[in-house]
């Protein structure tokens, strides 16, 4: 046996005999076996795969070439173990443009050493240096209720309904509902002032586990790993699911290296960078090793909701480059299961080792330091049960397992039957929710509060490390070496004058050894030398990029402005409206499940997915399948979350609540604006933010999706106090020196009307402000001719003011050569106006109809520059009753007046009215029509006259391709069509499916519409 392996210790169930220096025995309360945490439950050691290929260090972005070695390496075939091979990164400093992605089994990424070889992500993505993920690929299973009527937190023995469909070997999930009794028993469903928007609601907290079958008795099961959490049929039944993830990748790895985010020198607060080190998800038994993180604004360490079995160890983080608040240097994070994270040091970190929302654990963090810690450690999500945290030593801020209650939108209980063995905090928090499911202290130092169970405090005890003492005793000679570094504990208060002597000496000739330096004293024993290798350069495997990059070229296609209509390769562009989430949303999973939105700019830390950080590829898929042609884009109504409460009050602190809303504006790094974080720079551009716009504009135009972008959000500057306060042109959050009127005076000390102000462009601090502004929004896109450049959301704003954003396009467009589509949306008056201006109408490319519209009364239009928002137009002006005639109406009379320039209708009831957009020559007519034919004649067809001079039916047309018929009642009806063959077809307002009605007929004058009907459109095509 290793002589750093730590002596066995006796432990009777739920009571722990550990011993005190001075030799009296305490009895300390352990909530569960923690120590099935790790690569392979820490029964094997990880493993030296052996090197197949290396990357020697080029000059520029060596992105590419690693990539290609990964997935090299991912296309050999495994041998027993699991293991592909390892790519051997060679010294130097690799310069990485794109994240390096894992998706297969069996793949290992080794440096030199971390003094050799150093990754350096350059960019303004928030994403991670390394991804390390598989999929979500569930099996088929059936669902098994679980007998117990109770089952203590640390069981691994259930009973269930039947046994008959499981086996040993079996891996199976477990679901324990979380249901509106236990809640309420938890007093999570309201934490204060009577409103429960921030509760705890029935599916919040459902936890899941994955484990695996060992034994089966009768219908007895024995598990892999102790359930972290009591079981009471008297909240809710328990299932056993007989299903796990096909799709989870294994043995892979990151070892021996610095990883690191380049990022802005002028600003140290600076978040335009790589925010994670390595990210994980849909994994088991891989491992992180020896590895420095650098820069990072988020983790170092990112462990995703699927990920088990993981060992993270002798990894340093250091220097990280954020704001100082909510969602930051998160260092080393978890929110799977049996994850351990050992010897790991975080330096500056607000919260160093942590587990986040509903982590199913056990996870254990053991012989952990946080040096300069900012912030908390323990759990910084609700509920995440079975924690151990083994000789973690948190310098100057605490350690929490304890009721968060409001924190964090709800936080509430972040913990149960988790653990604090050995640890030193400034404070140790250490409560329990219930008899049920308690947490425990023992043998720690530092100012102690909590209601549950104590013992050793402020006394150190052997074993040093519960964790392994307890894997010893679960697995014995197998066991995983920990390398637990023992101190002397046996140091007198009242020593003799020679051993006084003695101790004396050793504190000045003898450091004390930090985890730091004991972990760089443990042996690495894989294999760093290239002889015999392979430079992937030299191997010839997967596409050759610069071909590649051609024939894509050779394939671009084009938008453009023909004949008065939107289009794309020459196609009517043709689908609906996404308007994008802009102030409310979760970050719990059944949220993100159940009723989450794409947004393109909207920011989670840490966390990708529809709802959190979206995928860009995601977003364009989910537009693509529901048939949207467009994403109307604009900044958040605010940045913090917290906000949704609609106080007008300055946050104590920046622990700002996600999903974040990201603003066009950098931040300074300098100040403390309204909501805690860094004052804004309305001058510098949010470098994320426009990449993430450009992102969706080159991904979305492969697939003719158009992005819309309104320059400013007029919701900020109406309506309700709590849009302003944190609005980025509010002189309190920015250092531009904006001279709105401080403090703010709000109407009946709630409603806010600053749009007079703000819409002030001759204003001398503000003029130059909004110019800078509206440049901005055109230069971060001028080589995207997808966009769409609109003045602003919800616009209700002056004439003058929407003629100075038409100036300074105009004046932008001169100096640049550059010619966006620039669409005018505001209200009809200043359109009326603006379009008889001969300069401003020539910049005017799309006429967007939203603020106005007709109804069977007339017309309902709003005028320009009142101060009031659309909706409060609304209430006070009868929007009445429209119908196709009306959007027909409203779109027909800007086609004639100006049939080069694209009408657009999103107005009121809108999306109901497409075909009448189409048959009034409109664009973007949310029509279900596919036929790649149709579309094409149709963006060449314009509005004509029917035959009976009535409005028994409406046509477009073009004698060179064809007609389109839209019928109001069924009477015979006759075209006037040119010339020609033609085939004649219905089709389907619902869902653009096309009957022939006549195939390959001659027409040589008016023709009779067949088989008429009332609402019907027709299709006379010429072929």
């Amino acid at each position: 046996m290793n002589k750093t392996r730590i002596i066995v210790m006796s432990l009777a169930l739920g009571l722990y005999t550990a011993t005190w220096a001075g030799g009296k025995p305490k009895k300390a309360f352990i909530p569960m076996d923690y120590s099935t945490c790790g690569y392979h439950a820490s029964e094997l050691s990880i493993p030296d795969v052996r090197n197949v290929v290396t990357v020697t260090k080029t000059q520029g972005d060596c992105s590419s070439r690693i990539q290609k070695a990964i997935d090299y390496v991912a296309s050999m075939k495994a041998d027993k173990n699991g293991h592909r091979g390892t790519i051997l990164i060679g010294e130097g400093t690799f310069y990485l443009e794109q994240p390096l992605r894992i998706s297969a089994s069996g793949v290992v990424l080794r440096g030199m050493g971390k003094n050799k070889t150093r990754l350096v992500k350059k960019g303004f993505d928030r994403e991670a240096l390394i991804y390390i993920e598989g999929k979500n690929s569930l099996t088929k299973g059936d669902t098994i209720k679980v007998a117990d009527k109770k089952l203590a937190a640390g069981s691994n023995k259930l009973t269930l309904a039947s046994a008959a469909k499981v086996k040993a070997g079996d891996r199976i999930m477990i679901l324990r509902p979380s249901t509106k009794e236990w809640i309420a028993a938890l007093k999570c469903d309201d934490f204060g002032g009577g409103l429960d928007y921030t509760g705890w609601k029935p599916t919040d907290i459902d936890m899941l586990w994955n484990r695996t079958i060992t034994s089966v008795e009768g219908n007895n099961i024995t598990i892999d790993a102790p359930l972290t959490m009591t079981i009471d049929q008297l909240y809710g039944n328990a299932s056993l699911i007989t299903s796990y993830n096909k799709g989870e990748i294994t043995e892979c790895g990151v070892e021996n290296m610095t990883i690191e985010s380049a990022h802005n020198d002028w600003n140290p607060k600076d978040e335009d960078h790589c925010w994670d080190g390595v990210w994980m998800n849909y994994t088991s038994d891989c491992w992180v090793r020896r590895v420095d993180f650098k820069h990072f604004a988020g983790s170092a360490v990112n462990l995703q909701k699927q990920t088990r079995r993981t060992t993270v160890e002798d990894c340093v983080a250091s220097e990280p480059v954020s704001e100082i608040g909510g969602w930051r240097r998160r260092v080393f994070l978890t929110r799977g299961e049996q994850n351990l994270f050992q010897r790991c040091v975080s330096k500056d970190g607000y919260h160093d080792f942590a587990a986040d929302y509903c982590a199913a654990g056990p996870n254990a963090f053991v012989q952990c330091d946080g040096e300069g810690s900012l912030s908390f450690s323990g759990s910084i999500g609700s509920w995440a049960p079975g924690l151990l945290f083994d000789v973690v030593n948190i310098e100057g801020n605490d350690l929490s397992f304890r009721n968060l209650e409001n924190w964090q939108m709800g936080t509430g209980w972040n913990t149960a039957n988790s653990m604090f063995w050995q640890c030193t905090a400034s404070t140790l928090f250490c409560y329990s929710p219930d008899k049920d499911n308690r947490c425990s202290a023992n043998a720690c130092w530092g100012t102690m509060t909590g209601n549950g169970e104590w013992s050793g405090s402020n006394d150190a005890v052997t074993p040093r490390s519960l964790f392994y003492d307890q894997l010893q005793k679960r697995v014995g000679e197998k066991a995983n070496n920990g390398f637990v570094y023992n101190r002397n504990i046996t140091a007198s208060s009242s020593p003799t004058i020679e051993v006084a002597q003695k101790l004396a000496l050793e504190s000045v000739t003898t450091p004390r050894v930090t985890i730091e330096m004991w972990m760089d004293s443990i042996p690495y024993t894989a294999n760093v030398s290239k002889n015999g290798l392979k430079d992937i350069d030299n191997i010839k495997f997967g596409r050759n990029n610069k071909s590649s990059a051609k024939d894509l070229h050779s394939k671009e296609k084009n938008f453009a402005i023909t004949d008065g209509h939107l289009t794309f390769d020459g196609k009517l562009i043709v689908g609906n409206r996404f308007a994008i989430p802009w102030w409310n949303g979760r970050t719990k999973d059944n949220f993100i499940l159940k009723s989450a939105k794409p947004a393109i700019t909207r920011f989670v830390p840490g966390r990708e997915g529809t709802g959190w950080t979206d995928r860009i590829d995601s977003v364009v898929t989910f537009l693509k399948d529901n048939d949207y042609c467009m994403l109307d884009q604009h900044y958040g109504l605010w940045y913090d979350l917290r906000r949704i409460d609609h106080e007008r009050v300055k946050r104590s602190d920046g622990e700002v609540s996600a999903p974040f809303y990201e603003q066009p504006f950098a931040r300074s790094g300098k100040g403390k604006a309204w909501e805690g974080l860094s004052k804004y720079d309305l001058t510098k551009p949010n470098e994320w933010y426009w990449q993430r716009e450009r992102e969706f504009a080159e991904t979305g135009a492969k697939e003719g999706l158009l992005l819309f972008n309104h320059n400013y959000f007029q919701h900020n500057i109406i309506e309700a106090g709590a849009h302003w306060v944190d609005s980025p042109w509010r002189p309190v959050n920015n250092i531009n020196n904006t001279n709105f009127p401080e403090p703010v005076p709000f109407a009946g000390d709630k409603r806010v009307f600053m749009a007079e102000q703000f819409y002030n462009e001759n204003d001398p601090a503000l003029r130059p402000l909004h110019k800078s502004y509206i440049r901005m929004c055109l230069d971060q896109l001028k080589d995207n001719d997808n966009v769409v450049q609109l003045i602003s959301e919800e616009y209700t704003g002056p004439l003058h003011f929407t003629r100075f954003w038409l100036q300074t396009v105009a004046e932008w467009e001169k100096e640049t050569g550059k010619h966006p589509i620039i669409a005018l949306s505001c209200t009809k008056d200043a359109q009326d106006s603006i379009l008889a201006d001969p300069e401003l109408s020539k910049v005017v490319d799309v006429i967007d109809i939203r603020y106005w519209h007709y109804n069977t009364d007339g017309l309902w239009a709003p005028p320009a520059g009142k101060n009031m928002a659309p909706r409060q137009f609304m209430r006070k002006m009868k929007v009445g009753k429209t119908g196709y005639k009306e959007a027909y109406k409203s779109v027909s009379e800007y086609k004639r007046l100006y049939p080069q320039k694209a009408v657009t209708f999103f107005a009121q009831q809108y999306p109901q009215y497409g075909w009448a957009i189409l048959m009034a020559g409109g664009s973007l007519p949310n029509i279900p029509v596919k036929d790649v034919k149709f579309l094409t004649d149709a963006a060449k067809m314009y509005v004509m006259a029917n035959d009976g001079g009535d409005d028994s039916y409406d046509i477009l047309g073009n004698p060179d391709v064809g007609y389109i018929v839209y019928t109001h009642n069924d009477r015979e009806q006759k075209v006037a069509a040119s010339p020609g063959k033609y085939n004649i077809y219905a089709i389907d307002k619902s869902n653009g499916t096309m009957k022939i009605l006549e195939k390959k007929i001659s027409i040589t004058s008016a023709h009779t519409i067949p088989q008429i009907k009332s609402e019907q459109v027709y299709w006379f095509e010429k072929i």
